[in-house]
């Protein structure tokens, strides 16, 4: 299951939707880039990445780019009037302090427990966890966003995650191309499902058992 833009997109749109007045919501590498391109006007947020900024907008213009200011991810990005600056370890200490609402993320794998693995695959090489540690840990609201399967056809969503773990039992929420879970304290429930597909597609994909909501939703996207 490829992942282009459309889809991408598609995953962004609808995490936004998690996102309140008023929150700090931080944004990982990748799809969660993606969010304030989709965040209705009426919503007055504080996006905040760990390089020091909190009040980032949408992606600039082409042309628009400002080589001085970009994500965490080092893709350009637009401020919105109130934003600030700091260094990274005043950053991560607004993480570290529970300063954070909502952090939006990627990952390699999920367990229905909402154990988190996001940060290395063994035997490759990478630079480093990042601040997802911290996130995973100290965020009021974890949601990853990620393909519901890897390029080998293998689930991402698992009973059990085979990946070295970033955090365990962290994950509120799991957006992928095909449905949305949530996490509970009892086992992991689908609330929702991306057209074209079906309960049978998603129970096929998914490496663990999973409820599914009475109240189930398709979105309309």
């Amino acid at each position: 299951m490829g992942m282009g833009v459309e889809i991408r997109n598609k995953l962004a749109r609808r995490a936004a939707e998690e996102i309140r007045n008023g929150m700090v919501v931080n944004l990982g590498i990748g799809i969660p880039s993606l969010v304030p391109n989709f965040l209705s006007e009426d919503i007055n947020v504080m996006f905040h990445a760990e390089n020091g900024i909190t009040g980032m907008g949408p992606s600039p213009q082409k042309g628009e780019e400002d080589e001085n200011l970009c994500n965490a991810g080092g893709f350009p990005v637009t401020l919105k009037p109130g934003g600030s600056y700091c260094d990274s370890s005043i950053a991560f200490g607004m993480i570290r302090r529970g300063r954070v609402d909502m952090t939006i993320l990627g990952s390699l794998q999920v367990s229905e427990k909402g154990d988190l693995a996001n940060w290395i695959v063994p035997g490759k090489r990478v630079p480093g966890m990042g601040g997802a540690m911290e996130l995973a840990q100290k965020a009021k609201k974890v949601i990853v966003v990620m393909n519901h399967c890897d390029k080998q056809g293998n689930p991402k969503i698992v009973k059990q995650c085979t990946f070295p773990l970033t955090s365990s039992a962290c994950v509120d929420m799991i957006v992928t191309e095909l449905a949305v879970f949530q996490v509970t304290e009892h086992n992991l429930v689908m609330t929702e499902i991306f057209p074209p597909y079906n309960i049978e597609n998603i129970v096929k994909n998914t490496g663990c058992d999973f409820k599914i909501s009475d109240n189930l939703r398709y979105i309309p996207y």
